[in-house]
Order: C-alpha cells, then structure tokens, then sequence
C-alpha cells in the first residue's frame, strides 16, 4: 500500500508537478509511472522504518506523505530525464529524515493501536544491557 496518491501530490505542490508523468504528451499525466513512482517510492521508506517499527501502519502519518511525494517525483522525473536541482534536494531531504527515523533520532507519532498492551512500540526495541561495577581496570593491575 502506498503512503500517497496522485490527489497528494496535486494537493501538495500542484498538477504541474506532475509533468514528467505526461509519457504520452497529452498533457495528464499518466496514472500508471505515477502508481509505479509512489508505489516504488513507499518501498523505499518501508526498507528504512522496518528496523525500527512494525509494518504496515494501520493509518499513514502526514510525514510520510510528503516523504513519499517527494521521493516519487524525484524518482519520476529522473526517469524522464528531467530532474531539477531542487527534486533531487528534496529527496535527498526525504532519504535523511527516514535515517533519522530509522535511527531513533527523528520519531513518527505511533498510534495507539500501534502500541502493545504495555503501551510500548510493537517491534524491534534497543537492547540495554546493566551490570556491577568494573573490578578490574589498567590503573588496578600496573603493579602487578
């Protein structure tokens, strides 16, 4: 399932963001390289976040909406070979926000339905790990 649609992209930036879908020249732009960009475009941030939470989101967050358009476009229009300096910038903007989400450095609002029963992230959590003090260091054993 994808993060966007078509609607999203013309809701966010306009239909003439979408001319490099136009493969026929009729001036619409084609609903299928457009299905094929946002659904390549919602692997791509779902090859990011899959370390970091549990796939598919039952709602799909505002975020990752814009991610998605704008790895879509950037993806469109480099397949036309009509890429601009600022789609190649978004994207580059959308690939850094899913490190840092799938980093824990950037966080989506998880919906409740999303939590466990103890109210905790359903998927892979960080590993901690505690012990006693150390009992053994350099400065303790140089006389020995």
């Amino acid at each position: 399932m994808a993060y966007a649609t078509q609607d999203d992209i013309t809701d966010l930036y306009g239909p003439d963001a979408l001319f490099a879908a136009d493969r026929d020249g009729d001036g619409v732009a084609d609903a299928v390289p457009v299905t094929r960009a946002l659904d390549a475009a919602s692997a791509e941030i779902d090859s990011y976040l899959a370390s970091r939470y549990s796939l598919p989101f039952e709602t799909t967050h505002p975020v990752l909406t814009q991610l998605c358009v704008d790895i879509a476009l950037y993806r469109l229009a480099s397949a036309a070979d009509v890429a601009t300096e600022e789609l190649r910038r978004r994207y580059e903007d959308a690939v850094g926000a899913l490190k840092r989400l799938a980093k824990g450095e950037q966080s989506l609002a998880i919906a409740s339905s999303d939590l466990d029963e103890d109210g905790e992230a359903d998927g892979p959590q960080p590993v901690v790990i505690d012990g006693p003090p150390r009992l053994f260091s350099r400065d303790k054993l140089r006389d020995f």
